[in-house]
């Protein structure tokens, strides 16, 4: 298919993934985990990357460490931990000193996951895990501007957090690039920008504002509207242009 790079899902927690020997039941077993990534190495080219991402563990941590090395032993170019077990779900904090551990033994890149929410949090993670690669999921959709605080705190810089205005423009760029697909209907555009605003709420005050007028909505067209007011009138109050 022309894949520049392959990213191997030893963390997924469907019930029905796991039920077919795949995704996070495999942190149970080491070995196939070795297999299925040196397999797949040998089956890429060398210029493609391949990497594996998993989590500490199924139930506990007791195989981290052999997991890590049976990733780094079939010659994965990095490998990106979440710092939770399957069982841990969201239930339970980040183990970020797990990281660290497995970080220490590795001599391929290690990328650290779980609970960067801020760049407080990232300087926490960063400290405890010596990682100087980090990935985050949700806070990406939560926070968009996440990315540009934390690159901007690793060059010795502060940005403003986005306003909301500047964010509902974001969601409008988005919005007209789904539209551009032949397979994204209105009603499959509509709902995505709802599941974003769900998300944003939980950041953003004027998000949750804003979700509860759009979420009856079944018109498209309805929401463009709304979206272009929200974003006008917060560029009028701020001054912006």
């Amino acid at each position: 298919m022309g894949a520049a790079a392959i990213d191997i899902n030893f963390g997924c927690p469907s019930r029905f993934t796991n039920s077919k020997a795949g995704g996070a039941i495999l942190l149970k077993e080491p070995d196939r985990i070795y297999r299925i990534t040196a397999a797949v190495r040998r089956a890429v080219a060398d210029e493609i990357s391949v990497s594996a991402k998993r989590q500490l563990g199924y139930e506990t941590t007791d195989l981290a460490m052999e997991n890590a090395r049976a990733v780094e032993a079939a010659n994965a170019s990095f490998i990106t931990v979440h710092a939770r077990t399957k069982v841990d779900g969201y239930h339970y904090p980040a183990r970020w000193e797990w990281l660290g551990k497995i970080n220490d033994v590795l001599t391929i890149p290690l990328v650290a996951n779980g609970d960067i929410h801020s760049v407080d949090e990232f300087l926490r993670c960063r400290e405890m895990s010596h990682c100087e690669n980090f990935m985050w999921g949700r806070d990406a959709v939560i926070q968009p501007d996440l990315a540009r605080q934390i690159s901007a705190v690793q060059s010795g810089k502060v940005v403003e957090p986005m306003l909301w205005h500047e964010v509902v423009t974001v969601i409008i760029e988005m919005t007209g690039l789904m539209r551009a697909q032949p397979t994204m209907q209105d009603k499959k555009v509509l709902g995505r920008i709802k599941q974003w605003l769900a998300y944003l709420k939980r950041h953003y005050p004027e998000a949750a504002l804003l979700f509860s007028e759009i979420r009856g909505m079944k018109q498209l067209q309805k929401a463009d509207d709304l979206l272009w007011l929200n974003s006008t009138i917060g560029k009028e109050l701020t001054g912006y242009k």
